[in-house]
């Protein structure tokens, strides 16, 4: 692996560490105004599948010659745009936002930001990262792996979330 992608990855991994403290202290506010956890028994398997994600990337890029691999600038910059819309998903549901599916009663849906045009943006921006991520740095199979277990997790998800906001509303 060369220096810039470890430094890659180091970064997003400390950027998801970040957002989880964010998402932590989101779950923390919201609980203390009422909020309800819904979708606990699922959780796990986004938790296990993300580690999982960067622990196959590191891996792979690993095993594969990459010594002499270049910044794809193309796929940096689809990277670069997922990173701006996952910023804008957090920045516009503010408080509201986590990686857990928490509610909170008589509150409305946010219809603004990417959330205008897309109810579950958030999770295509991931299904990008999952797949772009790994191509950056050479892991082919992880990019195939990795989305195609998100795309199964979310047939979970986002059932659990519609009815959790549509009995919050």
């Amino acid at each position: 692996m060369t220096t810039w992608m470890g430094l890659l990855i180091g970064v997003i991994i400390c950027q998801r560490l970040a957002e989880l403290f964010i998402a932590k202290s989101n779950e923390k506010w919201m609980k203390a105004r009422g909020g309800i956890e819904k979708g606990k028994k699922h959780y796990k398997w986004f938790i296990m599948l993300h580690v999982l994600f960067f622990l196959a990337v590191i891996f792979e890029a690993s095993a594969n010659d990459t010594a002499e691999r270049q910044l794809n600038y193309f796929l940096f910059t689809i990277f670069i745009a997922a990173q701006l819309g996952r910023f804008w998903c957090i920045h516009t549901l503010g408080r509201f936002w986590n990686t857990k599916i928490i509610v909170l009663p008589g509150v409305s849906l946010i219809k603004k930001g990417p959330y205008k045009y897309m109810k579950h943006s958030n999770y295509l921006i991931v299904l990008v990262e999952l797949f772009v991520i790994p191509l950056l740095v050479g892991a082919y199979f992880t990019a195939i792996l990795f989305p195609l277990l998100h795309l199964g997790l979310l047939k979970l998800r986002i059932p659990n979330e519609e009815r959790a906001l549509t009995k919050a509303t």
